[in-house]
């Protein structure tokens, strides 16, 4: 979200006399220069309107509107730069509308864009500003002439006017225009990191299971070849393939947990957690107080949170203990990580901080952390409760965790 550059508080106008001061010069100028712009949109508008309408039976129509209503936001930009500079009003700029967003597919982009509140509100302000205009420029330049000595309120009162048709029309809508900007952003964070986690995960196949089993399948070829000329080498080569198989077996149990663990969806946070703590090099206390389960994302997001973290604390934090602490306030799900380590992590030191942070806004979720340079560190992370949907009743208990009769034979027969 885009905010307006801050006015100094010198730079307010002060309250109305008679004196002609320097706000008082400029908001004549403001005034003067209110009809020629005021032609400009008045023209630009009327001419955007008539064009996209008219012609919108054809296949032009609509999007020659749309990008009209792009300039419609450029000009109420420059109107609320004018109105910064002229009449010190401080407003925040809207979300922006991403032209390059074209990647959504045309017609998302063209609806968007037709529907921009923000674009028919700087129209609006263009089309009644005519009128308004004429006004200001006649009155205040009768002013300069003959009324010389009421100019300063009459400066004043017109451009208070203009200061309120400004944050009539030309600010955000209200709260919910920027909340649907920044989801739009988060949007694309979601997009982007479960684009990246494809990427790793075809790359850890490509790179770990998949050679080893290409590997095996070449050395169980060999010992096939073997197995009548020389049996004690077959029977060699298939011992080494059968380690190989375990190591195969175990690099894909970690890609697995590290898709999404079985422990959490079997268990919960607190089995799952305590199960990542356990891995840690330094020793982590587990408190979960939750009252339920919340909803499978929120849940898993929660998880590789804690993960990372300490992940950290392992890599970076030359820590001697930890704690980790989750539990529920209202509809919010809140996990704090703390270690008694070196501290001065930074959002920016190359430790995923900022990754994480992105992850969790979005979600609408919060990340804070907290290393002053000698430690603790502390971050914590808060999600939005969502309950969890019922498991439908139609399917098996057990479904699709390699429960049967064969799963143990089998484990006996690999030497797990």
């Amino acid at each position: 979200m885009t905010m307006s550059p801050q006015v100094p508080d010198n730079d307010r106008p002060p309250p109305a006399g008679l004196a002609l001061d320097r706000w008082t010069w400029k908001e004549i100028a403001h005034l003067l220069v209110d009809l020629p712009m005021a032609i400009v949109g008045f023209v630009y508008t009327v001419v955007m309107i008539a064009v996209g309408v008219g012609l919108a039976v054809t296949v032009i129509g609509l999007p020659l509107l749309a990008v009209g209503l792009h300039g419609a936001r450029l000009i109420g930009r420059a109107e609320r730069a004018r109105a910064r500079a002229m009449l010190g009003v401080r407003i925040e700029e809207p979300s922006p509308m991403e032209l390059a967003r074209r990647d959504r597919g045309f017609f998302p982009w063209l609806w968007s864009s037709i529907k921009d509140p923000v674009g028919w509100r700087a129209a609006l302000y263009s089309f009644v500003r005519l009128p308004w205009g004429v006004l200001t420029f006649g009155v205040t330049l009768v002013s300069l002439l003959v009324l010389w000595p009421v100019l300063p309120p009459v400066a004043r009162f017109l451009s208070n006017v203009d200061r309120s048709m400004v944050r009539g029309l030309l600010s955000p809508s209200d709260e919910l225009e920027r909340r649907i900007a920044e989801l739009e952003a988060d949007r694309g964070v979601v997009v982007d990191t479960a684009a990246a986690d494809l990427r790793r995960i075809e790359r850890d196949l490509h790179d770990g299971a998949q050679a080893r089993l290409v590997a095996l399948a070449m050395g169980l070829g060999l010992a096939k070849e073997k197995l009548t000329d020389d049996p004690e080498a077959a029977a060699r080569m298939v011992d080494e393939a059968h380690g190989e198989i375990k190591v195969a077996l175990q690099e894909l149990r970690d890609l697995a947990r590290g898709i999404h663990p079985a422990v959490l969806t079997d268990r919960g946070l607190d089995a799952a957690l305590s199960a990542i703590a356990s891995r840690c090099t330094v020793p982590v206390t587990v408190s979960v107080d939750l009252p339920g389960r919340p909803a499978e994302a929120i849940e898993g997001i929660a998880y590789f949170t804690v993960s990372e973290l300490l992940q950290n604390v392992s890599k970076h934090s030359a820590a001697r203990s930890a704690t980790v602490e989750v539990w529920r306030t209202g509809d919010r799900l809140l996990l704090q990580v703390t270690d008694d380590g070196r501290g001065g992590a930074r959002m920016d030191g190359g430790t995923g901080m900022a990754g994480l942070a992105e992850r969790l806004g979005a979600v609408d979720g919060l990340f804070v952390l907290d290393s002053p340079v000698g430690g603790p560190t502390t971050v914590t992370a808060e999600l939005p409760w969502r309950d969890r949907e019922r498991q439908p009743t139609g399917e098996p208990k057990g479904a699709g965790k390699g429960v049967g009769k064969g799963a143990g034979r089998g484990k006996r027969l690999l030497g797990l």
